[in-house]
């Protein structure tokens, strides 16, 4: 068992928050932990409860697209390294865990120049540019996905990690908070941390279809929240939740979403049926579509692609999963590792042996 961990990732909320269970179960453990991240104050956000000792290092990212800031930011890049390997240096962890976004490359980079092993993880199914980028510096990628290929690289499947909270989420006290009275089953409909304008504008839309059968939360993103809605029977309408999101999803008896691999992982390990409306290519590199297309042809997700989002398809989709609850909570089993946050700590544990 090592002593001394280093942990790194970040750029975005879901390339930390699935560190944090992992983060636990190692401080219980009695393994102190070091967190690198950027010095933008989202990843020390996210882990300051846990307390741990954070680390700042300058970060890059890397565009897909022209732009000038690529150049500013390609000089930072080394810069960051630097900083890694001197922290690296000072810290002398045993292993580092490597989240991916963009801001773990620094810090991966700097403990394989230190001869300290890295053991990175990929949530998508097929590997992001941070995973391609580490690739010669890591020992081995835990992936979500028995599909996942990274090649060259030793790969062990783990799932994603998700928090304690969300498997000990209360129904009842979610039902209780809304007032919804069970006689209709829970739709949950989640637009993202910063909401998606296409799914939201066409849930608002079809307010009166939807809540002829369901009860509807509607996670409609920061700043996003529309009042057409806001007197609506059986209709709640949230920017986001916060320390109660596991009642909110304990409540749910069907789930739509995006189909980012951090929600559809969580929507796998809690067996909620689901409807995938994947982030278009034409506006990401098509990781969602991706995932997408992975689940529904093992008959773990029905998938709604944008283009064809409309009210009626919505309500058309949402009825198919009702119907087939069992089938997809079948499908779903099979593809869920049962002890997720342990099987990472193996991979660590087997990476310094």
């Amino acid at each position: 068992m090592f002593e001394r961990v280093v942990v790194t990732g970040g750029g975005s909320a879901g390339h930390v928050i699935p560190t944090i269970p992992v983060i636990e179960a190692l401080q219980q453990r009695g393994v102190e932990i070091h967190f690198i991240g950027s010095n933008s104050g989202l990843e020390e956000r996210l882990v300051a409860p846990l307390g741990v000792t954070y680390h700042g290092v300058s970060t890059g990212k890397l565009r897909r697209y022209i732009s000038l800031q690529n150049i500013v930011d390609l000089g930072r890049i080394p810069l960051g390294v630097l900083e890694a390997w001197r922290l690296i240096g000072r810290i002398k962890p045993d292993v580092v865990f490597s989240k991916g976004g963009f801001v773990c490359f620094p810090a991966a980079v700097a403990g394989s120049l230190r001869g300290v092993p890295v053991v990175g993880h990929e949530s998508d199914l097929t590997p992001g540019l941070a995973t391609r980028l580490t690739k010669p510096f890591v020992k081995m990628v835990c992936t979500t996905f028995a599909d996942t290929r990274v090649s060259g690289v030793a790969t062990k499947v783990t799932g994603t990690p998700i928090r304690a909270e969300l498997s000990a989420g209360c129904r009842s006290a979610a039902m209780t908070r809304f007032g919804f009275d069970g006689a209709k089953p829970v739709l949950l409909i989640v637009g993202g941390s910063l909401g998606a304008t296409a799914i939201n504008s066409t849930v608002v839309d079809a307010l009166d279809l939807l809540t002829a059968s369901f009860d509807v939360i509607h996670v409609c993103g920061e700043g996003k929240f529309d009042p057409r809605g806001e007197r609506k029977r059986g209709y709640v309408q949230r920017e986001f939740f916060a320390s109660d999101w596991g009642d909110v999803i304990a409540a749910a008896d069907v789930i739509v979403s995006r189909a980012g691999a951090g929600s559809l992982y969580e929507w796998i390990a809690l067996g909620k049926p689901h409807v995938l409306i994947p982030l278009p290519v034409e506006v990401s590199r098509g990781d969602q579509v991706e995932n997408a297309r992975f689940a529904e042809a093992r008959g773990i997700s029905h998938v709604l692609p944008q283009e064809e989002l409309s009210p009626e398809t919505l309500l058309r989709a949402i009825d198919h999963v009702r119907t087939r609850t069992a089938a997809y909570q079948e499908a779903m089993a099979r593809h869920r590792v049962d002890d997720t946050v342990g099987s990472i700590i193996a991979a660590l544990e087997e990476a310094i042996t």
